[in-house]
């Protein structure tokens, strides 16, 4: 026995050293990125906005490991930059859409909303993609606790126009900006605008794609969302959305930032175990969440809770 534990420590002690004798062989910035992969619990993952196969910008997950506010922004604009020193932690399949070699010349902070400086290369963004390049921005950064909105800046000057597309821009950049716009108006009257998150798939990787859309409609947020998910998409033939199309929106209530929703037993994927679909609870959730500005969804049936979603 104590012959058996003797040589269990000296091949622990012998790994050990075969391990520090490899990572003394790479740069230290290697050592902490492959360190870093060894710690990936202790990381922070947050939503970031990239370009996916079928053009849309969507929400993928990825680890960004600074902790204050200016540096995870520094550190999500590089991640969102082509050929960047971080490009190697986006998920296959997707893309950035800043690009090659924007630089951030200053980044500061004040009640809320962030002041981005860029260089000039910033405005060397293709015309199709000038959009979705200031939606992939808003979206990841406004991911960050502290951050309700941009202002984008260019060499000093506050970018109020998209260069190409001529396109004018709010001076305040918030998620109201939108995603992936739909136009279906008739009239100026009634104007609603509502973003619903739809699920798509890369290879075996799901993951969500937010639409806004803008329409004529009388109906209350939370209804048209229901609605949209409950049917196909008909304008984004490859979105998904697994909600039932039986499921009823009984009633719902919000509270400050939070709401309620009380649903038939439709909604459920698992009728004996009370179980909603994962993908149900973060379409509607989500949906929820960027329309009415809410941080908690709680799901109930018949008086039960059932889930529930916070940011």
């Amino acid at each position: 026995m104590l012959r058996k534990s003797a040589i269990r420590r000296i091949i622990v002690a012998s790994l050990a050293l075969f391990i520090f004798g490899i990572l003394s062989f790479f740069p230290n910035s290697i050592q902490s990125d492959i360190l870093s992969k060894t710690t990936i619990d202790d990381a922070n993952k947050t939503a970031l906005y990239l370009i996916d196969p079928q053009n849309y910008v969507s929400r993928t997950q990825v680890v960004v490991k600074n902790q204050s506010t200016l540096n995870q922004a520094r550190e999500i604009i590089e991640l969102l930059t082509i050929n960047s020193t971080k490009s190697h932690y986006i998920p296959n399949g997707f893309r950035a859409v800043l690009p090659d070699g924007t630089k951030l010349n200053d980044v500061s902070i004040q009640n809320g909303v962030l002041k981005l400086d860029f260089n000039d290369v910033f405005l060397k963004i293709p015309k199709d993609m000038e959009e979705s390049a200031i939606e992939s921005l808003v979206f990841s950064l406004t991911e960050i606790a502290d951050v309700k909105g941009i202002l984008i800046y260019v060499q000093g000057e506050l970018l109020t126009t998209l260069p190409q597309n001529k396109i004018k821009l709010p001076e305040l950049l918030t998620r109201d900006y939108g995603i992936n716009k739909i136009y279906d108006l008739t009239s100026f009257r009634n104007v609603v605008k509502t973003t619903t998150y739809y699920v798509s798939k890369y290879e075996n990787t799901s993951y969500y794609v937010p639409v806004t859309q803008i329409t004529n409609d009388s109906k209350e947020k939370v209804e048209i969302i229901i609605e949209r998910l409950k049917s196909s998409p008909t304008h984004q033939t490859n979105l998904m959305s697994y909600l039932n199309a039986n499921t009823e929106l009984l009633d719902y209530e919000i509270l400050e930032n939070d709401i309620t929703l009380s649903f038939n037993y439709y909604v459920l994927d698992d009728f004996d175990n009370k179980k909603i679909l994962e993908e149900v609870v973060y379409s509607i959730s989500l949906s929820l969440q960027d329309t009415l500005d809410l941080q908690t969804v709680q799901f109930f049936i018949d008086g039960e809770k059932i889930d529930d979603f916070t940011t």
